[in-house]
């Protein structure tokens, strides 16, 4: 499982390619016809020449006969290569692990890391939001991490990699102290409603919700189905069934359970909830504009970073 990729590493820290750990290998000298050695270089788990990774090893130096053919031999720490144009003395012959495989080495473990260190009670199925996202502060986390182990791998001592550090700690506490939200998490106002525009190039927008829902968890649906001014344009609703959320069946084209005039009034929406769109006079909604507003059951638990949680005790 990996909780962010090599590109939120970039976004953590743009420089993070500098810490790619590969190694130069210097020295090299004919060994026979194209052949070429190069001794003392460590252990070389793969053989880049100008960046490109030369793939596999032989299976021994003899089989290294051909243009891009190489060959470790560690009894001796001796490292062949062949090349019938170009000396390697005048290429840049690194060794090391290839970088994007590193990054996703590093990533993994940062992924493990981070779980190790958060509480047991957060569930980590439900790290994602309501696209399949991870939650941003899962991803930042650790992407920090990640960097962190990075840069800490080349610069132990590296004053980056502790500042990295030192806001992943900070994450993770505010996480398992419940100070965090994550998107699965019922907050005390969840049953008001958050509203998202989907697709919005109209002026007149939903500005408010009035009221609490009493229903269970749905994601409403609202479109405007007739374009026009306040007075003019109308919005059609879609709420959950048994299959679909609401926003669900509103992208799958099903039909809307009800349609009214948007007025600039509160009108309402379902279950003890109302909306209310807003606008100047000369403003206009635009067919297909799209909104879907989440809403948390009034009854449903609300998530509070306070709360004790009971043990069991026994009597010695």
């Amino acid at each position: 499982m990996a909780y962010c990729t090599n590109r939120d590493l970039k976004d953590i820290y743009p420089s993070i390619d500098e810490f790619d750990t590969k190694t130069p290998i210097y020295g090299w000298v004919i060994d026979s016809s194209n052949r070429y050695k190069a001794h003392n270089v460590g252990l070389v788990t793969q053989l880049f020449a100008n960046g490109e990774n030369l793939g596999n090893a032989q299976s021994a130096y003899t089989d290294v006969d051909s243009n891009g053919e190489w060959f470790y031999d560690d009894t001796n720490d001796v490292v062949y290569y062949n090349n019938s144009a170009t000396n390697p003395n005048d290429m840049l012959m690194e060794s090391g692990d290839d970088w994007d495989s590193t990054r996703t080495r590093y990533i993994s473990n940062a992924s493990k890391y981070l779980d190790s260190r958060l509480d047991g009670k957060l569930p980590r199925e439900q790290f994602k939001d309501q696209d399949g996202n991870y939650d941003y502060i899962i991803v930042r986390t650790t992407a920090l991490l990640a960097c962190s182990f990075l840069i800490r791998a080349s610069q132990p001592t590296s004053e980056i990699s502790d500042a990295l550090f030192e806001e992943s700690e900070k994450n993770i506490l505010s996480l398992n102290e419940g100070s965090t939200k994550l998107s699965w998490q019922v907050t005390g106002d969840s049953a008001k409603g958050v509203i998202r525009e989907v697709s919005v190039s109209g002026s007149i927008r939903i500005v408010d919700t009035r009221g609490e829902y009493h229903d269970i968890y749905d994601r409403i649906g609202v479109k405007i189905t007739t374009a026009g001014a306040l007075g003019t344009a109308k919005y059609s609703v879609w709420l959950k069934d048994g299959d679909n959320l609401g926003a669900e069946r509103m992208n799958n084209s099903e039909n809307a359970d009800y349609v009214d005039t948007v007025n600039g009034q509160y009108q309402t929406l379902a279950s003890g909830v109302d909306i209310r769109f807003a606008g100047d006079t000369a403003d206009t909604a635009t067919i297909n504009d799209k909104w879907e507003i989440e809403f948390f059951g009034k009854n449903e638990s609300a998530l509070d970073a306070g709360m004790p949680y009971s043990i069991r005790m026994s009597r010695r």
